[in-house]
């Protein structure tokens, strides 16, 4: 186990030297790709995603995906390195994506390396998407297409101190614009469209959805830009903000769009409607599994590639969330070593059930 985590040690620290912006993991995904063929295996290449199967892949078995992100956000103003050459440390590794979610993918790279030649009573499928930061289309979007019919469960891999994150919020970002007729302040003349607005945004505040979730409690919804007017004397006929909402599973976003609309003035665009919520029944053997073992479980607020696949799945990883998209991130050592051996004491226990 020493040399497994000396190679992710070493693996991650290439890594975070080889910048991987979304939508632009080609450079990453080559050296993988080449990294994989060295060890004897057969990378599938799906654009700049990578699919890896273990030696003794029997379609009859039932498959476990293991997958986290290759991209990254672009730096945080702050950093007092070069985040592609961080300084070295015998504790600590640092750069950018280290944390978010480069430890992930090489604990589950390593995890996947030390289970390839076992046999398992279901097959290991380790995927490494893309364009995860930016919800992009040729990610986990692409991957799914391919894999939807072949995976069964899955761990998606982030920094969630190894806690298991067993449902996640999904997002529904919502634009709102009030509209009434300018005028000249001082004649009292016009509709202000800035009292429209403040009216729905009270209106909003007050509402309480109906389903609570078992897991995730209830629906939560913020208002968290506002923006009007031209100059001090001219009633504004136009008034723009935005709604942050985080649904649980008891809610698809085109339901909570067709909720709020006829409750406001104001119109009401959302600039997505695929963020969706996750959740994992409880009776599932995966999760279960995570009981038995101990295994800290939460609900995770955040979201990941999770929402964009169909199947059963847990959110689990090295690192810490907090961590993630800041100027001088990092991820420790033992970390790593914490991740790399938690993936294979959950795979292994559950192999055995």
């Amino acid at each position: 186990m020493d040399d497994y985590l000396h190679h992710t040690v070493h693996l991650l620290r290439k890594l975070v030297s080889i910048p991987s912006f979304s939508g632009e993991e080609r450079r990453r995904s080559d050296f993988l790709a080449d990294f994989f063929l060295k060890k004897g295996m057969a990378p599938e290449r799906i654009g700049n995603n990578l699919v890896v199967r273990n030696r003794h892949y029997d379609k009859s078995k039932l498959t476990l995906m293991l997958n986290s992100h290759l991209d990254t956000v672009q730096p945080a103003a702050g950093y007092t390195f070069d985040p592609f050459t961080p300084p070295l440390s015998d504790s600590h590794i640092y750069g950018l994506g280290s944390n978010d979610a480069g430890a992930s993918v090489v604990s589950m790279i390593h995890t996947f390396l030390y289970l390839y030649d076992k046999t398992l009573p279901f097959n290991l499928l380790l995927a490494l998407s893309t364009e995860e930061e930016n919800s992009g289309e040729k990610g986990m979007r692409l991957l799914w297409k391919e894999l939807s019919k072949e995976v069964d469960m899955a761990i998606i891999g982030e920094p969630t101190g190894m806690r298991a994150a067993i449902g996640e919020r999904g997002l529904l970002v919502i634009d709102g614009e009030a509209t009434g007729i300018s005028g000249h302040a001082a004649r009292e003349e016009g509709v202000n469209a800035l009292y429209i607005a403040l009216e729905d945004i009270s209106i909003l505040r007050s509402v309480r959805f109906s389903k609570h979730s078992p897991s995730m409690g209830e629906v939560k919804l913020s208002v968290t830009q506002i923006h009007a007017g031209t100059q001090h004397n001219v009633v504004p006929d136009r008034c723009s903000f935005v709604v942050d909402i985080r649904p649980t599973e008891q809610y698809n976003n085109s339901e909570i769009m067709e909720l709020l609309q006829p409750l406001v003035k104001s119109r009401l665009t959302a600039r997505s409607l695929t963020n969706r919520s996750s959740a994992t029944p409880s009776t599932h053997p995966l999760l279960q599994c995570v009981e038995r073992m101990g295994i800290e479980t939460y609900t995770s607020p955040t979201t990941s590639d999770w929402m964009r696949i169909t199947c059963p799945a847990i959110k689990m990883g090295p690192g810490e969330s907090a961590r993630s998209h800041q100027a001088d991130e990092f991820v420790l050592i033992a970390e790593l070593e914490q991740g790399m051996k938690g993936y294979i004491d959950l795979i292994t226990q559950w192999a055995k059930q």
